[in-house]
């Protein structure tokens, strides 16, 4: 499985909020933000810290999708 925060960046382009803006107000790391960027885990915490701030759900903010060839059970 892999994962997507396009979600996330579209919720920050609707409150014209820019990426250090959002590390700033839910105190994540520059190294957490960057992850994100590039489509790699975060840690639970991270993910909270992102959606109390942004007062949504996960789904709001990320979606999991499986890569082709993928088995079912892997």
């Amino acid at each position: 499985m892999k994962v997507s925060y396009d979600k996330l960046w579209k919720i920050l382009i609707d409150k014209k909020m820019k990426k250090y803006q959002l590390r700033e107000q839910a105190h994540i790391s520059s190294n957490s933000v960057a992850k994100l960027g590039k489509d790699e885990l975060v840690s639970m915490e991270v993910l909270m810290k992102i959606c109390e701030t942004l007062e949504c759900d996960i789904g709001d903010i990320c979606e999991f999708y499986k890569v082709d060839g993928e088995a079912e059970n892997a």
